[in-house]
């Protein structure tokens, strides 16, 4: 894979580089991250969220998930994948005990500074796979303001810089794959499909699984007492109890699989 514009200083690392190197930036040495940069200008960033997902689903799935779909898009890419951002915008679930929501603004001054520390190194495709709704809004103006601060402060590769969303749980394959499996059950909130990818990667959660009375509607989304009132128990329109942990398997490839195709996309084109 290379970044826009090509070049020979731009190419991913080869298959057999993927097999020896750890795609974690956190295990990575700064030395090693300037040698990564002479050939791949990409990273991959990890957003989720911490917020209760029914009284079933773990208050961190958003995180989980969204860590787990890129890092292994990282691994079949070659792509370094940041730490996961956990915490996201998820005021309307404040009326649920263990959420932690970060303000619209606050998240995009987050995402803000992460694109800049990242942009000032020399990365100019900046990846971010979200596992979370409620930040994709404030995700694409921390964006747009990240542009014009690159501008405004010089950065050398500002002009080439560029960052795209990617939401694991909009990828066509999965949410056909979700209709499939759980028709309209699969809800708008604590849906068996992310529910089914956490018991994938954390067979411990199994034992919270168990039948549930039908769930709350979807409906407006306002404030956290609302949002309460709405769904008493936190979802919207979903039976967690459908998931399974080999539908999760199927989910993570699915998505994985997608994104790949649009990271590569990314990193050779320049829209």
């Amino acid at each position: 894979m290379t970044s826009q514009p090509p070049s020979p200083s731009a190419t991913a690392p080869s298959s057999a580089e993927r097999r020896t190197e750890d795609i974690r930036l956190q295990l990575r040495t700064w030395p090693e991250v300037e040698a990564y940069l002479e050939r791949c200008r990409a990273v991959i960033v990890p957003l989720g969220s911490t917020e209760q997902h029914g009284p079933t689903g773990a208050i961190g799935t958003d995180a989980l998930t969204a860590e787990a779909v890129a890092l292994e898009v990282g691994r079949r890419s070659g792509v370094l994948v940041t730490p996961a951002q956990a915490f996201g915008m998820a005021e309307h679930h404040l009326g649920f005990a263990g959420t932690v929501s970060l303000q619209p603004s606050t998240l995009m001054a987050v995402l803000h500074d992460v694109v800049l520390s990242l942009a000032g190194h020399g990365f100019e495709r900046i990846f971010v796979i979200n596992g979370h709704g409620g930040n994709i809004a404030t995700s694409k103006a921390a964006f747009a303001q990240a542009y014009a601060t690159a501008a405004s402060r010089g950065l050398p590769r500002a002009a080439e810089l560029r960052c795209r969303l990617a939401n694991w749980f909009m990828v066509p394959t999965v949410f056909q794959k979700a209709r499939e499996l759980y028709g309209d059950l699969e809800g708008h909130h604590a849906t068996p499909s992310e529910i089914a990818l956490t018991l994938h990667l954390e067979p411990s959660l199994m034992g919270q699984q168990r039948p549930l009375p039908a769930p709350a509607p979807a409906g407006p989304i306002h404030g956290p007492a609302d949002f309460r009132r709405r769904h008493p128990d936190g979802r919207m329109g979903s039976d967690p109890f459908l998931a399974r942990a080999e539908h999760g398997a199927i989910f993570l490839d699915l998505a994985a699989t997608a994104l790949c195709t649009d990271l590569e996309r990314f990193l050779n084109t320049d829209s």
